[in-house]
Formats: C-alpha cells, sequence, structure tokens
C-alpha cells in the first residue's frame, strides 16, 4: 500500500506528526514496534508523574496536622499500589493513543522499522516474517533509551535504568542515585518521600546542572532539608554487586568513599535509538550520534525526515511534538515558522518543582547583555504561605537596555504549571514594565511573576 507519510516511532512526536499529517490530508501509517505511545508514555513523562503524585499525597498525610487536620493512626506508603497506579495510569493513556489514531484514519503496524530506501521502509513482525511499506515520505521518531556507563553497567537487577525504577517488587531501603538532571532528581524526590534512604550523586558543581545557579542550590538546600544525601562534583568509579548489597566508589573533591546501597539507579541521559534502522544503507548522515538536520527536520537524503531525541536539540517530549508539526506541514505544503530553541521551557517535578525558559542570569552576562535581574521569594507570597509551600522564588532575567525577557527560572510548588505564561511573554516580545502592568489575580503563585518583574525595576512592593 502506498502512503503519503510514513512515521517510525509512536511517541509525542511519531503520534502528533502521524495525527497533524492525516488532519493535512496526508494518508499515513505508523510503525512501533512496542506500545503505541512511545517511552514517554508508557516509561517516562506519564508513568513518573503518577508515581509523584502519590508521593505528594504521602507529604500531605504526614504534615496532615499542620494544616489543622487530625489523622488517627499512621500514613503508610504501599509502594505496590503506587506502581499499579501508575502503570494503569500509562496503559489508559496508551489506549488513548490508539484511539487518536484510529479516529484520525491512521494505519498502525506493529513491528520494527528498517530503511530500505527513500521511499520504502521493511518491518519485521515478532513471528519472524516481513513486510515492506512504500511511502512518498518518510519520518523517523524512534526516540531514545537510558544511556549506559562503562563504570555503572546496568544488570537491571541491583544496577537499574529509569524504565526498572518504575516497576520494582518492592520498594528499596537504600539507593543511589547517579545523575541529578530531571529523571535522577524525580527520582531521588519519589523515593526519599516514601522512606528510601536515598543518595544523589552528581559529577557538575550543582544539581540540576542546566538550572540557572540559584535554582540548583535552592533545591539543593531543600533536598538536604527533606533528608536527601547530595553529593555534587563527585563521580562514581566502579560498583560491585557481587554481595548482597551495591558497593559504589565515589570520587569526590577529599577523595574516594565506599557507599552501599540496595540499589544504583543510574540517570544519566539518554542513547538515540539510531542503530539498525537503516541510517548508513540509505546514507542518512549522523553527527555526534544524532541525525543530522535542516530546520524543517530534512535529513541529508530526500523525502526521509527526523525529530525528537534523535537530532541535536533538547530531548524533551514538547519539543518532539512541535518538532513534528513543524516537519509534517512543511511536507504538506504550509509555511511553518521554524521553531526557537531558546524558548523552550523545562520542567523538573520534584517538591519544589522547578522549571525554567531562556537564558540564565551567567548565561546571559556571558552573552554580553547588560542585565536588570529580578527575583520574588514565595516566602513573601501570601498563596504560597496560605498553602504551606514557601520553599523557592521566581527570578526573571530582563535586557537593561530593551526590557526584553532573556529568562525566567521558577522553583516552587507548581510552578510547572506557572512557566507558560513566560514562554508566551517571551515569544511576543513581551518588556519587563508590560509584565509589571499586567494585572495578576490575588492571592495566587502566578502574582510571584509580576512582583519579579516589579523588582528587576526597583518597583517592588511586597518585599
Amino acid at each position: 500500500m502506498q502512503y503519503d507519510l510514513v512515521v517510525l516511532g509512536s511517541g509525542p512526536g511519531g503520534y502528533v506528526g502521524a495525527i497533524r499529517a492525516s488532519q493535512l490530508g496526508l494518508k499515513v501509517a505508523v510503525v512501533e514496534k512496542a506500545e503505541l505511545g512511545g517511552i514517554c508514555l508508557n516509561w517516562g513523562c506519564i508513568p513518573t508523574k503518577s508515581l509523584l503524585k502519590s508521593a505528594s499525597v504521602f507529604e500531605y498525610l504526614q504534615h496532615a496536622e499542620s494544616f489543622g487536620i487530625n489523622i488517627e493512626g499512621e500514613a503508610k506508603a504501599d509502594f505496590g499500589a503506587m506502581v499499579k497506579r501508575s502503570r494503569d495510569v500509562a496503559d489508559g493513556m496508551s489506549k488513548g493513543i490508539q484511539f487518536l489514531l484510529k479516529k484520525n484514519k491512521i494505519e498502525v503496524i506493529n513491528g520494527f522499522g528498517k530503511l530500505l530506501d527513500n521511499k520504502t521502509v521493511e518491518v519485521s513482525k515478532e513471528d519472524g516474517s516481513a513486510q515492506k511499506v512504500s511511502a512518498k515520505n518518510i519520518l523517523l521518531a524512534t526516540g531514545a533509551r537510558s544511556r549506559e556507563l562503562p563504570s555503572l553497567p546496568q544488570d537491571g537487577v541491583k544496577v537499574i535504568g529509569y524504565r526498572k525504577a518504575l516497576t520494582l517488587d518492592k520498594q528499596p531501603k537504600s539507593m543511589i542515585v547517579v545523575g541529578s538532571g530531571a529523571i535522577g532528581s524525580e527520582f531521588a524526590y519519589f523515593y526519599n518521600s516514601i522512606g528510601t534512604k536515598v543518595t544523589l550523586v552528581e559529577y557538575l558543581p550543582n544539581i540540576v546542572p542546566l538550572e540557572d545557579e540559584e535554582v540548583s542550590k535552592q533545591l539543593g538546600r531543600s533536598f538536604k532539608k527533606a533528608g536527601i544525601s547530595v553529593m555534587v562534583s563527585a563521580e562514581v568509579l566502579s560498583v560491585d554487586t557481587s554481595g548482597d548489597q551495591v558497593k559504589a566508589v565515589i570520587k569526590t573533591k577529599k577523595g574516594e568513599e565506599t557507599h552501599e546501597a540496595d540499589i544504583v539507579l543510574s540517570a544519566v541521559g539518554i542513547t538515540p535509538n539510531i542503530e539498525g534502522i537503516g541510517l548508513e544503507e540509505v546514507g542518512v548522515q549522523v553527527e555526534n550520534g544524532k541525525v543530522k538536520v535542516d530546520e524543517f527536520y530534512r535529513t541529508s537524503v530526500d523525502g526521509i525526515y527526523a525529530i525528537g531525541d534523535i537530532v541535536p536539540g533538547q530531548a524533551l517530549a514538547h519539543v518532539a511534538s512541535a518538532e513534528a508539526i513543524t516537519c509534517v506541514e512543511k511536507i504538506a505544503g504550509h509555511s511553518p515558522e521554524p521553531i526557537d530553541y531558546g524558548n523552550i521551557p523545562g520542567c523538573t517535578y520534584t517538591s519544589p518543582e522547578v522549571a525554567s525558559v531562556g537564558l540564565s542570569e551567567k548565561a546571559a552576562k556571558e552573552a554580553g547583555y547588560e542585565l536588570k535581574v529580578g527575583k520574588f521569594p514565595f516566602s513573601a507570597s501570601g498563596k504560597a504561605s496560605a498553602a504551606g509551600h514557601k520553599d523557592g522564588f521566581v527570578k526573571l532575567v530582563f535586557d537593561a537596555k530593551y526590557g526584553e525577557l532573556l529568562g525566567a527560572h521558577l522553583i516552587g510548588a507548581n510552578v510547572t504549571e506557572m512557566i507558560a505564561e513566560l514562554v508566551v511573554a517571551k515569544k511576543l516580545e513581551t518588556t519587563g514594565h508590560e509584565l509589571i502592568k499586567a494585572i495578576h489575580p490575588h492571592p495566587t503563585m502566578s502574582e510571584a511573576i509580576m512582583e519579579a518583574a516589579a523588582a528587576a525595576y526597583d518597583e517592588v512592593i511586597h518585599i
């Protein structure tokens, strides 16, 4: 059967691209070797947020008295029930993707897809058979997997990746989490909150190292306050899994230390899934381990496109979705605007949450800008006080010359729901004074955005 577009992978890049292409009148098929929805929906974004919600509810129950609520008996974390809930949520979402693809008349072909040429994909089935699928255009959206370090080989039992961390049979009493990006920090928070003794190891000088330095330091303080042992400027040199516990040799500024735990979770990034899909055979150019593309995701081979974690750029679900829409709109003959990678929000769903967009204060200075920086602490927010979540702040970085918003850095309760305002503001080239004059509702956490803008211009009222 001849298609206008065949998509390899059904994650947040693949399925979104397929649906948008169908909306634009293209005949579309999706090739998927595993579950519909990809890693994000089945083994990433969605199930982790389910676990984190369970942790949040558990924390509320533990501190119920501070809200004037008396609960008789001790609240206990049922790890198995938490894991089951997260799997049920993921399964429900996957069925939702199945419905959306069917609704949009997109054929799903189960199996592993490999490029034969720029018009043909061979799909290998589980039963050993193979099917050739022809298309005018092919979109590669094969995603990524947990990255393995030579010093930290994963055995799936004592040294695990994020997938296994979502489905452990029992709650470990102790855990070493290696890597403090979003994945590592979120798992460190979750397991610590339900009673696991957690050590978080970060190679760089600050945790969540891609964030503004003040945000990183604040999250580090919050983690330590919650009982997480945080080790920065530290490197795991080796692990010994021969005993009952894992022994990890960790190099620090003070020297080498040996730490023991039930489980070591490796969260040191991801590796693109580009092996075995025929890139070399058909001549698709790869650079630094990722598929080389132009601003509309065309590869070096005519008719083959690539998006998401296998191309340069932030490896985030919403980035993959945006890239997919831009790509298929171009294929369909529209004139989409290239994505501005300087205006991509990033979120970490710990407690407190972290959200940011644009340049950090340090990066803005290094870029040569003269700055106005405003910061408003949630300790001065009425809504934060009422909610019992006073940790954190909003920090805004403006260009002093034109008032342009260069970056926004938030840490606190529900800030992942607040960052979109600043993404839109940055997109529309909103100035600091315009943010100040945009009346924000009271009492809300979002007032802190207006107050932080006012602080940058020495007009802040409440601090």
